[in-house]
């Protein structure tokens, strides 16, 4: 697992982020959903460390990474804040400018890096995700009833009681799907009550402040800068609950805006790690032609 890759705790200025990086030329960044940890991409890693500099954080208040310290706007688990925290650790790492992939909960924050950051992101991958104020604005009795966890994560202290009573039987996962390593990574976060609430942190700030983040941008006339895709698990609600998802990222995205439903639930880094690797290789493949080793 992560076979050459490097692992180092890095101190930025309001957190300090567990990373693994490996490998050369220019950068990927991969940014993990709930409740995995940077682990999740190891078979994705491996396969894109060839032609680049692979780099898999722990988000704040994720894996093994620092814990913000609990605020009324939970400021500190905005993905404002965890977008600066890559910023500041591709900097240490020698990167100005990077592409970027999130999945899940890792995709607002790659979407609000790309916002926020627009000479930093040279591409910009969203895996599962449409931007916050999209889906509150879509909320309806179906998305609640899919999607409840989202305001169930919104109160105060049930949530991490409620998981922290079985966190392996609330979340699932196993050695089979993830890997033993990986699914050992996992645990050892999912069994920490401090990590669940860094962790359930990231759904509070989503209903009080990203979401308000997203509408400025709306306001302003902010949009993606940066050629964009975004695909889909074909195995997962998204395209159930949303239907055309292209269609809702239209508005925030250039004219370069592509993507496509992938065949796989919805952890496809674990599930699909070839077909998600091809794709990402094909979208970053012209940053490798202009930046070569």
């Amino acid at each position: 697992m992560f076979d050459g890759f490097r692992l180092e705790k890095v101190r930025l200025t309001s957190a300090t982020l567990r990373v693994r990086v490996g490998g050369s030329g220019p950068a990927i960044l991969l940014l993990h959903g709930h409740p995995r940890t940077h682990v999740t991409w190891h078979k994705v890693a491996d396969l894109l460390v060839k032609d680049h500099t692979v780099v898999c954080p722990d988000l704040r208040g994720f894996g093994q990474s620092s814990i913000p310290d609990d605020t009324t706007d939970h400021s500190g688990s905005s993905k404002r804040a965890k977008a600066q925290d890559c910023i500041e650790l591709m900097r240490y790492l020698g990167f100005d400018r990077f592409a970027a992939v999130g999945h899940d909960r890792g995709s607002y924050t790659a979407f609000r890096l790309a916002m926020d950051h627009p000479a930093a992101v040279s591409r910009l991958m969203i895996l599962d995700g449409v931007p916050i104020l999209e889906a509150l604005e879509r909320c309806d009795a179906r998305f609640a009833a899919a999607w409840w966890h989202w305001f169930f994560f919104a109160q105060p202290d049930k949530p991490e009681r409620a998981i922290s009573a079985a966190p392996e039987q609330w979340y699932g996962g196993s050695p089979g799907e993830m890997g033993k390593e990986a699914y050992a990574d996992y645990l050892e976060a999912i069994r920490n009550p401090e990590i669940v609430h860094g962790m359930i942190e990231d759904y509070r700030a989503g209903l009080s402040i990203d979401h308000l983040h997203d509408a400025e941008d709306r306001r302003s006339g902010r949009r993606i800068q940066c050629p964009m895709a975004v695909l889909w698990s074909l195995k997962d609600d998204l395209e159930a609950l949303y239907g055309d998802i292209l269609a809702i990222w239209k508005p925030w995205a250039g004219s370069t805006l592509t993507g496509k439903g992938l065949p796989s639930g919805h952890h496809m880094a674990e599930e699909i790690p070839d077909m998600l690797a091809f794709e990402i290789n094909t979208f970053v493949a012209p940053d490798r032609a202009a930046n070569p080793r």
